[in-house]
């Protein structure tokens, strides 16, 4: 129960609703030193002055909100009220995706959703099955029992190279992992987003911005190779690139190649980034669960009878799509949101002026006990049709929600599943020993050392 929703969001004399509860933090810097000492930490222990908490960073408002009736509210009921945050209108953030959908707002992000989503209908992304197979299978037969392997970079290549097949038609086998390294170093500067050096670094051009500007063009390489080869193919590959090649402003006009570099960088990062994150914490928390472990290995050997798996395979799959509902529970790639109010609100029976930001966590909400019993716990058996259908529709919410909900989300969902499937009927994993697993929530919840693992075939 939030004890929020209680109060009157007016009193009868027509009086304000009033402003939430929360620490105060420092004078000037306001909570930003604790934020940035234990971020996740710092976003659970919040949960203690209610499901509406107010807080400071330097001089920006933010409320951090808990209850999924409120996150509902600001993603799917009022939605047209919310925009963007701040964070995501930064100077990397958009020198990194862009006017792309997760950035662009109003006429613009509607007709740009319109024109990705025949890509993502549920029929032409079963066709992309076999396709996600078939590089499983490649990447893992250079694999060798007993070696010890980091999987995060494993599992970012073999999303990269997918990603990019599926959707743009091309192959970066070759870039993948010059790729991969550019990528981990453009994320560092985002893990420290609290900071007076975050926002000296967006605005002035200190060592650390022109690293980052310089790490971008380097994957703006990539990407502009792929447009520029399909430009000059003139080939109608049927795929994602081709429609957006293709769509035609009301007044003729085409997609310059920066508006062009923008959607395919979204989707870029998007479409691999989390997906192998989730496959990444999944092999963790496998490796550390063996009963799981083992229930996981029993269902592919009798749905799979040692045969790849096919995307026909996956209602039978039923126990694998429970441990991958769990992993995003436990550890969601997207483990917040943000977004700032248009015009003035209330949320939760609490005042929300213009300009504030206001952040969900999944990282905190999937982890309530209100909704999920023995929250710590991975416990891939919750996820019970019965105990679906009960569940508050945001106390889960790992693809966002509302009209901004995920594009990929079924893409993603059908890939982990494979991969998992495709690699776990050969092989097994134990973490190496003496390695210490962290959770590092820059842009993404990432593993901060990444993920060693010992290879064993079964």
């Amino acid at each position: 129960m939030n004890p929020a929703q209680d109060l009157p969001l007016k009193s009868a004399k027509g009086t304000r609703a009033p402003l939430p509860p929360g620490p105060k933090g420092h004078p000037i810097l306001g909570v930003m030193r604790e934020f940035n000492r234990d971020s996740l930490g710092f976003i659970m222990r919040c949960r203690e002055y209610g499901d509406v908490v107010s807080a400071r960073f330097l001089y920006v408002p933010a409320y951090f909100i808990y209850h999924p009736a409120d996150i509902e509210e600001i993603l799917s009921t009022n939605a047209r009220n919310f925009r963007k945050s701040m964070s995501l209108r930064s100077n990397f953030f958009l020198r990194l995706v862009g006017n792309g959908l997760v950035t662009s707002e109003g006429d613009f992000w509607r007709r740009q959703r319109r024109l990705a989503q025949p890509a993502f209908h549920r029929q032409r992304i079963s066709s992309y099955g076999e396709v996600m197979v078939d590089f499983a299978t490649r990447n893992i037969d250079k694999w060798r029992p007993g070696e010890t392997r980091d999987i995060h970079p494993d599992m970012m290549r073999l999303t990269l190279e997918i990603v990019v097949k599926t959707l743009f038609d091309a192959d970066v086998s070759g870039d993948a992992d010059r790729v991969g390294r550019v990528l981990s170093e453009l994320v560092k500067p985002f893990a420290s987003q609290a900071t007076l050096k975050w926002i000296l670094d967006n605005r002035l051009p200190t060592p650390a911005h022109r690293r980052f500007h310089r790490a971008v063009g380097e994957i703006d390489k990539v990407i502009y190779r792929i447009i520029a080869e399909r430009r000059n193919s003139g080939y109608d590959q049927g795929d994602l690139l081709s429609m957006l090649l293709q769509a035609h402003d009301d007044d003729g006009s085409q997609m310059t190649d920066s508006q062009l570099r923008d959607e395919v960088m979204t989707l870029f990062l998007a479409g691999h980034e989390t997906t192998a994150l989730a496959l990444s914490w999944g092999w963790y928390l496998l490796a550390t669960n063996p009963e799981v472990e083992k229930r996981f290995h029993a269902e592919l050997d009798e749905v799979l009878a040692g045969r790849l798996p096919e995307v026909s395979d996956l209602p039978q799959l039923r126990y694998t799509e429970m441990i991958v509902k769990e992993t995003l529970r436990l550890y969601p790639p997207a483990y917040a949101l943000g977004r700032e109010p248009i015009e003035e609100c209330e949320i939760g029976g609490y005042r929300v002026p213009r300009n504030t930001q206001i952040f969900a966590f999944q990282w905190a909400t999937h982890r309530d006990s209100r909704y999920f019993q023995n929250p710590d716990l991975f416990d891939p058996d919750r996820w019970t049709a019965e105990f679906s259908d009960k569940l508050p529709k945001y106390a889960y919410f790992p693809f966002g929600g509302g009209p901004r909900q995920c594009i990929g989300n079924y893409f993603a969902m059908m890939e982990i599943i494979l991969l998992l499937a495709t690699i776990g009927r050969r092989f097994k994993f134990s973490l190496a020993p003496d390695q210490k697993v962290e959770v590092w929530p820059a842009m993404s919840l990432r593993p901060k050392n990444g993920i060693k693992m010992v290879v064993s075939e079964r």
